[in-house]
């Protein structure tokens, strides 16, 4: 299985978005994801560099597999 990818925390937030998560404010260094549907609440870090253990974490509580996580980001 290939390691995680990378990314910033900007980017994530992207796509979030795509599966039905928004903004709802940022606090510090942190921005503050509610889902439309659900109001299921993700924190994601507003770094240049997200720590794999926290990606997988936030797909985790995302409620998304790793599987479904690559293909979106691969689709993005």
């Amino acid at each position: 299985m290939p390691k995680l990818p990378i990314i910033s925390g900007r980017e994530l937030v992207k796509l979030l978005v795509k599966i039905g998560y928004e903004v709802d404010h940022q606090t510090g260094s942190h921005m503050i994801l509610r889902h439309r549907e659900t109001g299921k609440r993700l924190t994601v870090p507003d770094h240049m560099e997200i720590s794999r253990g926290t990606l997988r974490a936030i797909i985790k509580q995302a409620g998304l597999t790793r599987e479904e996580f690559e293909k979106l980001y691969r689709d993005r």
